[in-house]
């Protein structure tokens, strides 16, 4: 072979080496992802992070092996997300992950290009997060855990636990995304059911509780139904201990106010919610676009309900409920 072909070969293999384009998998590129939180770090056991991470480790997933997270928290103060989304778009993570109405609204206006994950106790829709359910469309997609449509079944359920319920308070934060819509979805089953509601509103950032109870107490509500919303969560311990103090029988959007002492909880799973954000990111990490992935609904739901607290009130829960439970706690 002479010289100048030698040369001509080599200066063809450069320009292949420069002009092709890269692959999708880079070798020894690990991936890293973006997780939102409203919370501190570490300040609630078995926190929705923690879940998440979970997840991903049943996926393979090895954090600071095969896998980064950056975690970032806003210690309670909502108004810090656009400034940790920011913060996660400059260090160029693969992909964004949150359960919060602020960061998902933020994470969405920061970026059109990094894909974002969510879980979400809201219609995604109407929230103007996606398109559709089935055509997310954009970069963001994930999973709606439907606690705003199960308000139905979550009252119907609260009276065969207790049937001689009648008069049932709803304890919300006034000012939460779409808090006035989950009310009216409460009043909408009540009828139905022979129950009369009454509103028990709070307002952060220090929530009177103790004069929502007194409310309760002067309207002679007999029975508690607390909606679910971040600033509401952080007092799970004091609304069951309330509840409990006031002989309350109690109805939770969410398993874990059960834990802590309230009565009965139905709600998606969230540990199924979790695992499936985790499947999301795996997905996305291996190429499929967040417009391709329809945003899933909740096949999986958790009846709770907590004896120990029924006999300290003086329930007593009837064998059609206990048979129903995911979970009994005595």
């Amino acid at each position: 072979m002479s010289p100048r072909i030698v040369i001509l070969f080599w200066l063809l293999i450069t320009v292949f080496l420069i002009t092709a384009p890269p692959t999708e998998a880079q070798p020894g590129k690990v991936p890293r992802i973006g997780y939102l939180s409203a919370r501190g770090a570490g300040s609630i056991p078995r926190s929705a992070s923690e879940r998440f991470g979970q997840g991903l480790r049943d996926l393979g997933y090895i954090e600071g092996k095969n896998i980064l997270i950056e975690f970032r928290y806003a210690e309670g103060k909502l108004d810090r997300f656009p400034s940790l989304v920011a913060e996660l778009v400059r260090l160029k993570v693969d992909v964004l992950v949150s359960t919060e109405t602020t960061a998902i609204r933020a994470a969405k206006q920061a970026t059109e290009i990094i894909p974002i994950v969510f879980i979400t106790n809201q219609d995604p829709v109407a929230a103007g997060y996606v398109v559709s359910l089935a055509r997310p469309g954009g970069n963001i997609t994930g999973l709606t855990t439907l606690n705003r449509e199960l308000s139905g079944k979550r009252l119907e359920l609260f009276k065969e636990a207790v049937p001689k319920i009648s008069r049932v308070g709803v304890l919300w934060e006034a000012a939460a995304p779409a808090a006035a819509l989950s009310f009216k979805e409460y009043e909408a089953a009540a009828p139905a059911l022979k129950i009369q509601l009454q509103s028990l509103e709070v307002r952060g950032p220090n929530p009177d509780f103790e004069g929502a109870f007194q409310a309760a107490a002067k309207g002679r509500t007999d029975a508690l139904i607390t909606r679910h919303n971040f600033l509401i969560g952080r007092y799970r311990k004091r609304i069951a201990d309330l509840a409990m103090k006031n002989r309350l029988p109690s109805m939770y959007e969410d398993s874990r106010y059960v834990e802590d002492g309230g009565l009965v909880s139905y709600s998606a799973n969230e540990a199924e919610s979790f695992r499936r954000a985790a499947y999301y990111v795996d997905r996305i990490l291996k190429g499929t676009k967040p417009a391709d992935l329809p945003v899933e609904q909740p096949t999986k739901f958790e009846l709770v309900v907590n004896l120990k607290t029924a006999n300290q009130i003086g329930v007593t829960i009837p064998p059609s409920i206990l048979v129903k439970a995911d979970r009994v706690i005595k």
